[in-house]
């Protein structure tokens, strides 16, 4: 061994020597190189914000907390917080660990959250749902179980029905390496490509892992969307993979959607501008909400050959799954839990879950091509629809009294909510946010009350996207109907009052925030 290779030997054992006694990002931060014999070729890196990430999957959620707020204290802004979290998570997980690509999912919508928060309080959310993200990530192993790595494009012309027969045969490193191909046409491209990937199931995890992806750009930087977007490929193969293994059945919608689609004579027509009127857009939701699911399919698929935009659809859709949370009798006492216990509504309900694959569907029909616009929505009302039959007649707060609640001025009735969210009473957290809406009063401080109790719950996984898609569809649907969102968002928060998340009281403390009544 030369002099040369034999000191480039001996720094490379001290440098891994330090990085196991101090950790990577730290290591790194000192200008000792991290890699490992075999990673130069095999391990997924970020470049400057290597460190960070590392921090985010090395560190434990109670160590991490600390540290976070010092980063914070010294510049560090929430959104490179988000972004590292995003990779650290993408790189443990691919998409392929329920809690994991939860965690993933709420990063965005906490992101969200914080930029609606008193400046001093902006951090909860983000510390919330980073703290969840660490904890899961040491639970599963940390840097030691990575599920992404490197991987090199294939050879040759790459075009959609190359990509979803690599899926449908359950071919991950095919499908991988095709996806990595149409990346090099860009981000956009390659999303468009992924879509009908997504469209072959009706599956809440699917279409909202696939949007947030997208969304969480924002928080990463378009250099990294390679990174983010192959999460939606692996989760879809991942998924057929264990269809084909347990002898599963697939979803109807793989053989209505190209039939309707050709039925109606969908592709290669520009999307509708059709306006719609209240009348319509009430009677569309009815059908959705009331038909099985082919029948909303077609009638999503007739309403686009019609003309209607795209906008309308979607609103109607939107209304459709916000009725399921509305008229959700409550979750049964044999699958009750601690967290989840009987009659609530918050978490995996099917009203919460419905509501964000709507969102999520409209929000991808908005930044995909026509054919992923118009596929998107039928898949969307098909997504829906199914549901209502199960569901009571009449809405959980149909018999609350407002007497005493009618007259009273909009600062009175968010303090008279505050107590039903705090005593878990959803029929009348529901009736409270009818009569606030029927005094034409702001929204805002409505929305700052809610958004409170959301940033507090543990949410079973859900507090923070399920509020993001509640003030999303509060702000794209038309004043008729918009406050059956929020009057949906005040049930599904009364119904998960009580259970504060991990390290929030931590959070608080560190930001010298004071405790919580």
């Amino acid at each position: 061994m030369s002099h040369n290779n034999r000191r480039a030997f001996l720094a490379d054992v001290g440098n891994a020597m330090l990085a196991a006694g101090i950790g990577t990002h730290l290591a790194a931060e000192l200008g000792a190189s991290t890699a490992w014999a075999d990673e130069d070729v095999d391990r997924l890196t970020f470049g400057s914000n290597e460190s960070l990430v590392a921090q985010m999957q090395e560190t434990p959620p109670e160590k991490l907390l600390p540290q976070l707020v010092q980063q914070l204290n010294s510049g560090t802004s929430l959104t490179e917080l988000l972004g590292a979290g995003a990779l650290a998570n993408a790189r443990s997980f691919g998409g392929q660990d329920y809690i994991g690509f939860h965690t993933f999912m709420a990063l965005c919508p906490a992101g969200e959250m914080a930029r609606e928060l008193p400046e001093r309080e902006a951090a909860l959310p983000v510390l919330k749902v980073l703290y969840r993200n660490a904890g899961r990530m040491q639970a599963t192993g940390g840097r030691e179980h990575e599920v992404l790595h490197p991987v090199s494009p294939s050879e040759g012309p790459h075009d959609n029905e190359k990509l979803h027969a690599a899926e449908r045969a359950g071919d991950m490193e095919g499908s991988e390496r095709i996806f990595a191909a149409m990346m090099q046409e860009g981000a956009l491209n390659a999303y468009n490509q992924l879509q009908p990937l997504v469209e072959d199931e009706e599956d809440v995890h699917r279409v909202v892992l696939a949007w947030r992806a997208w969304d969480t750009l924002d928080l990463t930087g378009p250099e990294h969307a390679h990174t983010l977007l192959r999460q939606s490929v692996r989760y879809c193969v991942d998924v057929e993979k264990r269809r084909k293994e347990r002898g599963w059945g697939t979803s109807a919608i793989r053989d209505i959607l190209p039939k309707l689609l050709d039925q109606y004579h969908l592709i290669g027509r520009p999307l509708g501008t059709r306006m719609a009127d209240d009348a319509w857009i009430a009677s569309f939701s009815e059908t959705i909400y009331s038909g099985t699911r082919s029948e909303a399919a077609e009638a999503a698929a007739a309403a686009l050959a019609e003309g209607f935009s795209a906008a309308a659809i979607g609103e109607a859709i939107s209304l459709a799954a916000t009725k399921l949370v509305l008229f959700d009798p409550g979750r049964e006492e044999k699958y009750a839990s601690a967290e989840k216990p009987p009659g609530c509504v918050h978490g995996d309900s099917v009203g919460v879950h419905a509501s964000d694959a709507a969102s999520a569907w409209r929000s991808i029909a908005a930044v995909c091509n026509p054919r992923n616009a118009v596929a998107s929505l039928i898949v969307a009302a098909s997504h829906t629809a199914g549901q209502g039959s199960r569901q009571p007649k009449e809405p959980n707060d149909k018999g609350v009294d407002l007497a005493g609640l009618s007259g009273l001025e909009p600062a009175r009735l968010l303090g008279e909510l505050d107590t039903a969210i705090r005593t878990n009473d959803q029929a009348r957290a529901c009736a409270i946010v009818r009569c606030y809406g029927a005094n034409d009063a702001a929204a805002r401080p409505l929305l700052d009350k809610l958004l409170q109790h959301s940033v507090r719950a543990d949410g079973a996984l859900h507090a923070e996207k399920y509020y993001r898609t509640a003030s999303t569809e509060f702000a794209r649907t038309r004043p008729a109907f918009r406050w059956q969102h929020l009057t949906a968002l005040a049930r599904v928060v009364a119904s998960e009052s009580g259970h504060t998340a991990p390290g929030m009281d931590e959070s608080r403390r560190l930001l010298g925030l004071t405790a919580e009544t």
